[in-house]
């Protein structure tokens, strides 16, 4: 790469000799000016006001513009004549944490190559104390007739330069917020930090200028006189058009985790419902259900809690009312009715023996009760007959 400036750098009593190097370089491409009816090159042509003729290169100067329009003349010898510490130093003032800097003062970027065997060593010291202690240099150079403000940082094994603009040269943003208040709700910005999280981190080194891209396909075609490739349309601007804020959202959420291969969890209940396939339930049967015809099964309900025999009797005797059609399943309850009136009916036998046996048991209790009264009137007439034969 070629160096655009030679100095030094000033670290207190240290001088670090460097050369200044472009960090960065531009890609855009270039158009001419033409003549759109025979395509002639529209040239800028320097000419001199007062001789009215074109004049090269080496003959321009630099001149300031006084207010009354005026031309003062100022030459390179003046320029350099000044009495600038960092006409060819670049100066460190300072050493501040990285997050001191705003980044709207950022401007172009510089690699600081160390020129020469001596600049080794004083520029590996710098950049390692630049490492160690997590910080960057706030310094002042002299360049293209200015000076400007930069600020030192290590990039891999390489200090590098960030020129930055001077405090006064940033713009308050008075009047750029929206003006009206506007309260955002947790749930939108719960929305939002999902498209974030889901829109995830990059690989900056994978992002391209598609623009430039579709630009140099167009200037090939026609270089070898084909006809350009169609261009995807390009999205149509929203128009300051009010939109739902919170469908937006979720319609991003939705596309990005698309995007990603990612299933969309909030769809999850519905996937069953749009792929049209639905749930098979199958009903378990007992023995018997099994073996009734299907128009029975298909068309007898649930078989009801039986309570006692009358009721399953009921049930049978309306279930007799049934067309004939119904034949089998017809037979089928009555079947179930007789038992079911077969096992109540056992139920109530059961139960009038426990009676007839408590009956039993209370009439036998009685007899002996009575035949013990009748022990006691006996034993009674006897003892008064006794009485009287003696007296």
């Amino acid at each position: 790469m070629r160096s655009i400036w030679n100095g030094a750098i000033s670290f207190g009593l240290v001088s670090i000799p460097i050369k200044l190097v472009n960090a960065t370089e531009n890609h855009s491409i270039s158009f001419r000016q033409i003549h759109t009816e025979d395509g002639g090159r529209i040239r800028y042509r320097k000419v001199c006001e007062l001789e009215d003729r074109e004049v090269a290169s080496a003959e321009i100067g630099k001149g300031y513009e006084d207010a009354d329009g005026s031309i003062i003349p100022i030459t390179d010898q003046d320029l350099a004549a000044l009495p600038i510490p960092t006409a060819k130093t670049i100066e460190i003032v300072a050493f501040v944490p990285a997050d001191r800097i705003d980044p709207l003062q950022i401007d172009a970027a510089y690699y600081l190559s160390a020129n020469g065997v001596p600049a080794a060593k004083p520029y590996t010291l710098l950049r390692e104390a630049l490492k160690r202690s997590q910080k960057v240099a706030i310094a002042k150079y002299a360049l293209r007739g200015r000076e400007r403000l930069g600020m030192l940082r290590v990039v891999d094994d390489v200090i590098a330069m960030h020129g930055l603009l001077w405090p006064d040269e940033i713009r308050e943003p008075e009047g750029v917020a929206p003006e009206s208040h506007v309260t955002v709700r947790d749930a939108e910005l719960d929305l939002a930090d999902a498209l974030m999280d889901t829109l995830g981190d990059v690989d900056m080194s994978t992002l391209h200028d598609d623009y430039r891209s579709a630009v140099e396909e167009l200037i090939a075609a026609k270089v070898e006189g084909g006809t350009p490739a169609e261009q995807a349309p390009a999205a149509e601007a929203g128009g300051g058009k009010v939109i739902d804020l919170m469908a937006a959202l979720e319609s991003s959420v939705r596309a990005a985790r698309t995007a990603r291969g990612e299933s969309d969890e909030g769809g999850r209940g519905d996937e069953g419902a749009e792929s049209g396939t639905k749930a098979e339930v199958t009903q378990l049967r007992s023995h018997r259900a099994k073996s009734a015809p299907a128009s029975a099964r298909k068309s007898s309900p649930a078989t009801p809690k039986q309570v006692g025999g009358k009721k399953s009797t009921s049930a049978s005797a309306k279930k007799k009312e049934a067309p004939a059609k119904k034949s089998a399943a017809k037979t089928t309850a009555t079947k179930a009715g007789a038992k079911s009136t077969t096992a109540s009916g056992k139920s109530t036998a059961s139960k009038a023996t426990a009676g007839k046996a408590a009956a039993g048991k209370t009439a036998a209790s009685k007899t002996a009760a009575k035949k013990t009264t009748q022990k006691k009137t006996a034993s009674a007439k006897k003892t008064t007959a006794k009485r009287r034969a003696s007296a």
